[in-house]
């Protein structure tokens, strides 16, 4: 299983992931953004297609190896599409957008704050639609906890996976 957590920056994708990884315990977590920390002299724009070739090569040897993947990232449909055109069609896989508020987006959260550079990543985000991109499944969490939120990602994939049952 491929459990893909989309959304801007401050959408609360890392905290979901480490709340999924704790249901799922043989699982992966990839945060395609922070492999373009082994190579961070290359510009973003340029890094983007490496970190995605990247994060398919990882989320494949970990599906041979059988083990759930779960990659945060701010997809758009063109990396939507290059995902699910290039992996295997035999894995269920699920696509959630965190798409809170932007004003709520724009705001320090916990321990972290954010960078000017976040900052207008963040408003490029909702700019060009990242927030809710018309695939998957958009939750608006603006006003939920971590917990509600991940359960509602719980929900969604148990509603699939008892509706793949019904259908075999």
């Amino acid at each position: 299983m491929i459990i893909f957590l989309s959304g801007s920056i401050n959408s609360g994708k890392t905290i979901i992931a480490g709340f999924l990884k704790k249901q799922f315990p043989r699982s992966a977590h990839i945060e395609v953004d922070t492999i373009h920390d082994m190579y961070d002299w290359m510009p973003l724009k340029e890094a983007i297609p490496l970190n995605l070739k990247n994060a398919l090569s990882l989320t494949q040897n970990f599906i041979e190896e059988e083990i759930d993947v779960i990659i945060t990232y701010p997809l758009s449909r063109d990396e939507y599409e290059y995902f699910n055109k290039n992996l295997p069609l035999e894995i269920q896989r699920f696509f959630f957008t965190l798409n809170p508020r932007l004003d709520h987006a724009l705001t320090n959260r916990g321990s972290r704050e954010l960078t000017e550079w976040e900052i207008e990543r963040i408003k490029y985000h909702y700019k060009t639609g990242v927030n809710n991109p018309g695939f998957g499944i958009t939750i608006d969490n603006t006003m939920q906890t971590p917990e509600e939120t991940l359960s509602d990602i719980l929900y969604y994939i148990e509603q699939r996976e008892i509706r793949y049952k019904m259908e075999d």
